[in-house]
């Protein structure tokens, strides 16, 4: 689902159950070279039977060394795994970085107010916020529960408090959106007063 959040992400591709770790695939296809304390020497030493036996791999991250003794096909078997992982990976990134999201992120709350704040922006850049603004409206508002709009400027809400999402009241705030009227801001501290009264609203959660 496109809206779970990273853990679940990874449960449902099942990438943490088919432990595709580092330190997992090594410990299904070999064992790490010990060492132990020697009394006499006053150090640790490592084992030296298995020197020359096993292809051995060394972890860049704490120096361990693991004997590697399964099969080529198991190693190219976790290959084939770690690839798909990493296609799947792809796909993720490719989608969190695509249409509104690449600019608003990923609306993860279900109770939401969007502060309107289009500063002094020209006419022309005030109709391309007003395309994002409808992108994440259709893309991402309708996948939630309850949402208003605020201009900052003078404090126009789309509605006086958060609304439930519906087919009707999304097509209803995009006019809204497109019939408001391009104005400059009017004082400095506008967007703060817009974000205190959007949050003047219990049921909001962002």
């Amino acid at each position: 689902q496109p809206l779970v959040s990273s853990s679940k992400w990874l449960q449902s591709y099942g990438l943490k159950r088919n432990k595709l770790s580092l330190s997992q695939i090594l410990s299904k296809i070999g064992f790490q070279h010990k060492k132990d304390y020697v009394t006499t020497l006053g150090k640790p030493v490592a084992s030296r039977y298995a020197d020359g036996l096993f292809p051995q791999y060394k972890r860049a991250q704490d120096d361990s060394v693991y004997n590697l003794t399964d099969k080529k096909e198991l190693i190219l078997h976790f290959v084939d795994c770690l690839i798909g992982a990493i296609e799947l990976y792809k796909r993720r990134m490719e989608w969190l970085t695509s249409e509104s999201r690449q600019i608003f992120g990923v609306i993860q709350e279900q109770c939401i107010v969007i502060v309107l704040d289009f500063g002094t922006a020209a006419p022309a850049e005030f109709d391309l916020c007003r395309d994002a603004l409808s992108m994440v409206l259709v893309e991402q508002v309708t996948r939630i529960s309850r949402f208003n709009l605020i201009r900052a400027q003078d404090l126009k809400k789309w509605q006086q408090k958060c609304t439930p999402v519906s087919e009707h009241t999304v097509k209803s705030a995009v006019t809204w959106l497109w019939k408001l009227d391009h104005m400059t801001a009017v004082s400095h501290t506008s967007s703060a007063e817009a974000l205190l009264e959007a949050m003047g609203d219990e049921a909001v959660s962002s």
